[in-house]
């Protein structure tokens, strides 16, 4: 595990102010095109963030995200970036579900940035994000997409452990997506609990439940975005836990469950249908 330690310092005629230390962790990954195959061009890792090439079967280039402090509390800081090159197909995933820990002051910060190049595609899968009872998590994400470009994500939201009966009710999290084509802004939607009860058991909100999951697909074009759309009504299941709406170059559907089992069985033969590599990644099978 790397971390930040700072130096106790004191003041006049007082004991010494123990510093908290705290995570730090920058990952980067770039692409370039060989031989009609997606190959490593940069790789960068910084602190607690480490990252790793797994060998597939297929053409993308699927990279592993990993945060060797082992979870994040307040104060703690990770930063992602990657870039793919024209015509690539990248996977990024991470290695375990992100663990946010009780906070005894501030929020965890995790900021990601993806640039997507002409006629290429991403996937981005991060596994489950746990959030602990008084975690606090503050999450933004910016993704650019260029001409023909396209784009898979997922985020997924647990709230307590389900093994452990939790259900971090007081738990905070303030998520925001931002993704632009050519610097034009075309989605946008920001997430936050407080950690209320109206939040929690609200009929317009979580409705009880204790995991839920936005997925979003960026096609090249709103014909491409209207036929998967039409391919996906096979896989929804019609009982309330999961919706689809197309609106132009933009697939959303949004996810409720229980418990985290649930919630990934219901949305991994979601993510298998839109993902540009033909199949999920490994850490992603039940």
């Amino acid at each position: 595990m790397t971390i930040v330690a700072e130096t106790p310092f004191t003041t006049a005629n007082a004991d010494p102010i123990q510093v908290l230390q705290r995570a730090r962790g920058v990952g980067g990954i770039s692409t370039l095109q060989r031989d009609g195959a997606t190959r490593l061009a940069t790789l960068y890792q910084d602190g607690c963030a480490k990252i790793r090439l797994p060998h597939t079967h297929t053409a993308a280039l699927e990279a592993v995200l990993i945060n060797t402090a082992g979870g994040l509390t307040g104060g703690d800081r990770m930063n992602w970036s990657a870039e793919v090159a024209p015509d690539g197909r990248m996977v990024l995933t991470t290695q375990a579900c992100e663990r946010i820990y009780r906070s005894i002051g501030g929020a965890a910060t995790v900021e990601t940035r993806l640039s997507v190049a002409a006629g290429a595609h991403l996937d981005w899968l991060p596994q489950e994000t746990i959030l602990f009872a008084a975690s606090r998590l503050d999450r933004r994400i910016d993704i650019d997409l260029a001409d023909g470009a396209s784009l898979t994500a997922v985020e997924a939201i647990l709230l307590g452990r389900d093994a452990m009966g939790e259900a971090a009710l007081d738990a905070q999290l303030r998520d925001n997506w931002r993704i632009r084509r050519n610097g034009r802004l075309i989605h946008a939607e920001a997430t936050r609990l407080d950690g209320t009860l109206a939040e929690r058991n609200g009929l317009s909100l979580l409705d009880g439940r204790r995991a839920f999951a936005t997925l979003l697909h960026i096609a090249p074009s709103p014909e491409h975005c209207a036929a998967r759309l039409a391919r996906l009504r096979d896989v929804l299941p019609d009982d309330g836990r999961i919706a689809a709406s197309a609106n132009g170059e933009r697939l959303v559907i949004r996810a409720l469950s229980q418990t985290g089992l649930a919630l990934r069985r219901l949305i991994v033969p979601i993510l298998a249908e839109l993902s540009g590599a033909g199949s999920l990644p490994r850490l992603w099978h039940l």
